[in-house]
């Protein structure tokens, strides 16, 4: 699961990112040089910024680079810390098992009814909400990695 989410969150980095980057360049140029503006344009930087943010989530949480208060965590021996890991995982298993659920009514209703957006461009919405669905089962992937390798470690055992 490391390596994947690892894989998956460069692409996303590099990829996605330049992607984003030359989606909102066309569309500032179409607006302002050429008085022309492209109506897909937001509305594709906010689909790829979606995409960045939720394939990402794996790999954050795997460098641990999302948001935490460290007023405790950090004073804490690293079986404790193990222990208060192995608990937060379970609670944030139990969110993304939700999400996952929800996500994949989200998607099989798209894709069954052709579900577009309501705006002058009118994309198909199954697109984003399949890498959104993705997404969020690599986090959940992830969580259950770092939930068995903090038990492990609470229970003083080694992975192999």
């Amino acid at each position: 699961m490391d390596e994947l989410n690892r894989k998956v969150g460069r692409f996303s980095m590099i990829w996605l990112f330049g992607l984003l980057f030359g989606i909102l360049t066309y569309g500032v140029f179409t607006d302002v040089i050429l008085r022309t503006p492209a109506n897909w344009a937001m509305e594709m930087a906010q689909f790829t910024m979606a995409a960045y943010y939720i394939l990402g989530g794996g790999f954050s949480l795997q460098n641990e680079a999302h948001v935490r208060v460290d007023i405790l965590y950090g004073r804490w021996s690293p079986q404790t810390r193990a222990r208060v890991d192995v608990f937060t995982s379970l609670l944030l298993m139990f969110y993304l098992g939700i999400l996952l659920v929800g996500g994949f009514q989200s998607v099989e209703y798209a894709v069954e009814n052709n579900q577009k957006n309501f705006t002058a461009w009118g994309p198909p919405l199954a697109p984003i909400k399949i890498i959104i669905f993705t997404g969020i089962l690599l986090m959940f992937l992830q969580t259950t990695a770092i939930f068995l390798k903090s038990l492990a470690h609470s229970l003083k055992r080694e992975l192999p």
